[in-house]
């Protein structure tokens, strides 16, 4: 009771400070004792159990992410013949790449929305779109009303990553926030599977397809009404004037004691900032030029890897070697789940970067060993064992096509598990973790942007490259994607592990 007492006194002892007066609070020294009674008792980490609710809600969009990423894999073939293109792999292509496009669109304005009428209501709007097309696509008889479910579904997924990344940021207490960041690619890992798993039946009951777009209607429901009850982000309050709601929800998300902390440090960082004029102009030459350049370069070479290929074109692919695609891409979808969950705790342990370098170099390594697999030189037997990196199979009669079977999923299992442990996760955390409050909307919309342009051309092009240059060569450019990855992480990239958002951004942004 005691206690409940004190801490109530200690919230209203700094809602009695006036939010302008946080910024001198930490200039002057003849207020340096009041700050250490009062920092005093927030030596100790905010509890993760207070954010952990609104960072879970916000995974609800990663997790519509995975699903609209993965749910045409398995249908593709029965929606192809159900609409009537059966055999015309650009209209495959393009039931994939539309989507996307979508995404495109959506993310251009993403920035603008977020910065505009707030987090939450980003969340609220992006989930109309994404119930609208799902609903058309289910319901079409044509290719086109199949294109533009898709394309409408994309609108909100272009709105929806970007804010997720922003909010989880803004509202995770620096101890935890690379722990939180890994939950955007387990919600994604979860969507993907989730699609891949309720894709089964397609073959055996006709018009299934259908149901698999019906279901992503529930979670993005869930999204809207659950946003309602969630806090918004007191980085955007404070950037918006509004200090004392900007308080309260640092109540919620961290507890009374830890508020004049955070307070004191959004103002520190923000001190001399016109947040008003922000344009995107501004993002592209001057003080911000370079960490919008790392994160637009880091989502270019994320996706260029060809890790999507694996999720839109899998099933195909599998039927290709003779694999069953239910099998093959549950092992996918596995070690992706795996892969996201190991990176986990290593967030806040081993750190972004070295996850990052780890991740690119064993991508690049499956991928080499790809390239070999291909050679003409190589034997079948031998693509087999290099197909895999090494993992040798005693070889006799009437075991040889499961073998290669096994070899086969297990290369491909072996590159989205290199992927999920650190090229997955990492940069939607890692920018918005380096980019300054002022910019942070708008910068993300940037990069993302970047991420969707290279992500629709993969999904458009993939499989005509692979007819027309052939595996060896598709493969080795996809290889040396990620080797100019670890180089370029390597050289740009910087340490966030364990700093809060505004540390970060005075170690980065160089002075006016």
């Amino acid at each position: 009771m005691w206690a409940g007492t004190q801490r109530e006194a200690s919230f209203l002892m700094y809602k009695r400070t006036a939010p302008r007066d946080y910024a001198d609070l930490g200039d002057r020294e003849e207020n340096s004792d009041l700050l250490e009674d009062t920092m005093g008792q927030e030596t100790t980490n905010p509890s993760w159990k207070l954010s952990l609710p609104h960072v879970l809600v916000a995974s609800i969009v990663p997790i519509l992410f995975g699903y609209h990423l993965g749910v045409v894999n398995e249908p593709l073939e029965s929606i192809a013949l159900d609409l009537g293109f059966t055999g015309n792999t650009m209209a495959e292509g393009m039931v994939v790449s539309t989507c996307l496009a979508g995404a495109f669109g959506g993310c251009l304005l993403s920035g603008w929305v977020a910065d505009e009428v707030g987090r939450r209501r980003t969340f609220q709007l992006c989930a109309l779109p994404m119930i609208i097309g799902a609903a058309i696509s289910a319901m079409t008889r044509t290719l086109f009303g199949m294109l533009l479910g898709r394309f409408l579904v994309g609108t909100g997924l272009g709105l929806g990553p970007t804010v997720a990344s922003l909010y989880v940021a803004e509202v995770s207490p620096a101890s935890v926030r690379g722990t939180y960041g890994s939950f955007i690619q387990i919600a994604t890992c979860l969507g993907i599977l989730s699609s891949l798993l309720i894709g089964i039946p397609v073959k055996e009951i006709a018009g299934w397809w259908r149901v698999c777009f019906w279901m992503s209607i529930i979670p993005a429901a869930i999204l809207a009404v659950a946003m309602m009850f969630c806090a918004e982000s007191p980085h955007w309050l404070y950037k918006k004037g509004r200090s004392a709601e900007a308080e309260v929800e640092f109540e919620k998300l961290l507890g009374g004691l830890h508020v004049r902390t955070a307070m004191a440090e959004l103002s520190k960082a923000d001190r001399g900032d016109d947040t008003d004029t922000v344009k995107f102009s501004d993002l592209f030459y001057g003080r911000h030029f370079k960490v919008v350049f790392i994160g637009s370069a880091l989502f270019f070479l994320q996706q260029l890897s060809g890790i999507n290929a694996v999720f839109y074109f899998s099933s195909a692919v599998f039927k290709s070697l003779g694999i069953s695609p239910n099998l093959g891409n549950g092992f996918i979808g596995i070690a992706n789940l795996m892969g996201s969950l190991i990176a986990s705790p290593l967030m806040d342990k081993v750190g972004r970067k070295l996850l990052l370098l780890l991740s690119f170099l064993g991508m690049a390594i499956a991928m080499i060993i790809q390239v070999a697999a291909a050679s003409p030189y190589v034997t079948d037997p031998g693509a087999m064992y290099l197909s895999v990196g090494g993992m040798l199979l005693p070889k006799s009669e009437g075991i040889f096509e499961s073998c290669f079977t096994v070899k086969s999923e297990t290369y491909m299992c072996s590159f989205v598990l290199t992927f999920a442990l650190g090229a997955g996760p990492v940069p939607a955390l890692l920018l918005p973790e380096i980019f300054p409050n002022r910019i942070r909307a708008k910068a993300m919309a940037v990069c993302m942007t970047v991420h969707w342009v290279v992500n629709f051309f993969v999904g458009l092009l993939f499989l005509r490259l692979l007819e027309v240059l052939g595996r060896q060569l598709l493969y080795s450019v996809l290889a040396t994607d990620c080797l100019i990855a670890v180089a370029f992480v390597k050289k740009n990239v910087v340490e966030t592990k364990g700093r809060s958002l505004q540390e970060i951004e005075i170690a980065l942004l160089p002075a006016e």
